[in-house]
């Protein structure tokens, strides 16, 4: 037995009693101790967290509502006009509206929801240690995000001239061009409000960087994922629209411009009268809507900027969201059934006459559905959108009012835009053929006639939205050609007053006939020559009665002008139920790839 044993064995209970009492006492005394600390300081609900929780001067609120009062500071002083700021006074007294009103006017109400709002340089104010305040706020001179048009979702961007005259290097180049990629990630169509001067259009921008940079072009490849993709991209001029300002909405699919603010170039009229000596010009006198609408840079003209709205509305009310989708239907208010009398008699018996071929388009089409296109351009054509039976359709005419619808260069420019706005937007086009032929003359030369007339025969042959062919009156030589034999089979009919060949009979017969008319003229005089001249137009005229092409099959058909709209509604909807479904498949596994650009 050791030493430690002896001893345990020689305490008596005595002792074991006392030493028990000693250690009850002191865990009492502990206790005590506990409960006294606990009572002068409040513990947290979860104990766990006790060590964490410390009682400063400097804590930060724990629903973050320091960082939520700047944000909605910074959104406010955005949102609310400054009516001293020069910048602003300057937007008002051009008869403008500011950004933020027109984001108003043109979205539907309450559908606002604005992407990058925080974005643009703050003076910031320190309150303490870790305690800011914005101070003052310069935004992004781009108002962007979502909102509705008509109830459909779309992605906008709207400049602010009043900031630095609307200068892209006064805006954030990531927040721009973000939106741009979002509209092609989301299939979203894209609004563009324009009111801005150039890229960078300053050359203090180099002062503040140090540098120089080699101008870029952020956002364009997004731009054109978009044109080619069939997802709406509409643009409206609403101020002084300057090289890139410019090009973003040239290159849009549709754009309009407000007569009584819009305006268009290269360059501004000093950096104009500088370099060309051009001094005095205005805005307008260098690239306003006289200029711009009547050229075919911009599509269309309105009124005022809220006409352009209205315009902007009506197109994309056409289209679908993207090219792998079918363009949207509305409920048909006109019965498509309806007979249009009135078409029996529009084209004149007396071929050198002519009529309204809008007034034809507008009477075939749902009633009130024509919206024109490039109507101040390109007048040889007509081009624009419709509906049948409530079906979205393009529509191409030639115009028997100008140059009695020979195609000229403008003209065959314009068809070419419309053929490829139509494929990559999946619309049938119906079209109403009165074409001579090519417009001649030394203008037409010299305005390259006939090379626009083959690149409007490759567009004819390159896209492939289906096409209905109605000729009201003349199909002649290539140009006629072009217009009709680029499908097959084809999908056309002939009016009773439809006429057609190489050559018009006007010239036609002096060609055909020279030697012998020549020979008259010198034998018997210009009288019998007449006579001869006129012989001969009768005998073509009873060849060239339509029913004897269609005796032949080398016309499909001849229908009475009152039964078109029924006729054309039909094959709208068998495009709509059978074709277009088959399209957007193709479209979608890649094996359909229209180009608009």
């Amino acid at each position: 037995m050791g030493e430690n044993d002896r001893k345990d064995e020689s305490l008596s209970p005595r002792d074991d009693t006392a030493k028990a009492t000693n250690r009850v006492a002191q865990l009492s005394n502990h206790l005590k101790q506990s409960n006294e600390q606990e009572q002068q300081e409040p513990q947290p609900t979860n104990p766990r967290r006790r060590r964490r929780q410390k009682s400063t001067s400097t804590d930060l609120p724990a629903d973050w509502s320091d960082i939520r009062s700047q944000l909605s500071t910074l959104r406010h002083l955005a949102s609310t006009p400054d009516p001293t700021r020069q910048g602003y006074i300057r937007q008002k007294q051009a008869g403008k509206l500011w950004v933020r009103e027109r984001v108003d006017q043109l979205l539907d109400p309450g559908s606002f929801r604005e992407i990058g709002s925080a974005a643009g340089s703050v003076e910031w104010k320190q309150l303490d240690a870790l305690r800011e305040e914005p101070a003052a706020f310069t935004p992004s001179n781009n108002v962007q995000g979502f909102g509705r048009l008509r109830g459909r979702e779309v992605v906008f961007t709207a400049d602010d001239f009043s900031l630095r005259a609307g200068h892209a290097d006064g805006a954030i180049w990531a927040k721009t061009t973000y939106l741009e990629k979002l509209a092609v990630a989301l299939k979203l169509p894209m609004i563009k409000l324009v009111d801005g001067s150039s890229g960078g259009g300053s050359v203090s921008t180099i002062r503040s960087t140090g540098f120089s940079y080699v101008p870029p072009f952020k956002g364009m490849d997004a731009i054109m994922a978009q044109l080619n993709g069939g997802i709406p991209n509409l643009g409206a001029v609403l101020g002084p629209a300057i090289g890139l300002g410019a090009a973003r909405v040239v290159s849009c699919h549709f754009s309009v411009m407000a007569a009584d603010v819009g305006s268009l170039f290269n360059a501004g009229p000093r950096v104009v009268a500088g370099a060309t000596f051009e001094e005095g010009l205005s805005f307008g006198e260098l690239g306003g809507p006289g200029v711009h609408c009547a050229n075919g840079t911009i599509d269309n003209m309105a009124a005022d900027e809220a006409g352009a709205f209205e315009q902007l509305r009506t197109v994309l009310g056409f289209l679908p969201n993207c090219g792998t989708r079918v363009p949207p239907t509305v409920a048909a208010e006109d019965p498509v059934e309806r007979r249009c009398e009135s078409l029996r008699s529009i084209i004149p018996r007396r071929r050198e006459r002519m009529y309204d071929s809008r007034r034809l388009v507008a009477t075939v089409v749902d009633e009130g559905s024509f919206f024109e296109i490039g109507a101040l351009w390109g007048r040889t054509a007509i081009v624009g959108l419709g509906r049948l039976g409530g079906k979205p359709v393009g529509i191409i005419a030639n115009n028997a009012e100008v140059l009695s619808g020979a195609l000229d260069a403008a003209g065959s420019q314009k068809i070419l835009r419309h053929l490829k706005f139509c494929d990559v937007f999946n619309l049938p086009i119906v079209q109403f053929v009165d074409v001579p032929g090519y417009a001649i003359g030394t203008v037409a030369e010299r305005q390259a006639t006939m090379r626009w007339g083959v690149e409007l025969t490759k567009a004819y042959y390159t896209t492939t939205v289906p096409i209905f062919s109605v000729i009201v009156r003349k199909a002649y030589g290539v140009a006629g050609s072009l217009m009709l034999d680029a499908r097959d089979p084809h999908m056309r009919v002939g009016w009773p007053s439809g006429e057609w060949g190489s050559l018009p009979l006007d010239g036609g017969i002096d060609v055909g006939h020279a030697a012998e008319l020549k020979k008259i003229e010198k034998e018997q005089g210009l009288e019998a020559r007449k006579a001869r001249y006129k012989e001969l137009d009768e005998e073509y005229r009873r060849l060239m009665n339509p029913v004897r092409t269609a005796n032949h099959f080398d016309i499909e058909e001849i229908i009475d002008p009152a039964d078109t709209r029924a006729l054309v509604e039909r094959w709208t909807r068998h495009m709509y139920e059978n074709d277009l479904p088959e399209r957007v498949s193709l479209r979608l596994v890649g094996k359909l790839q229209p180009t608009y650009a």
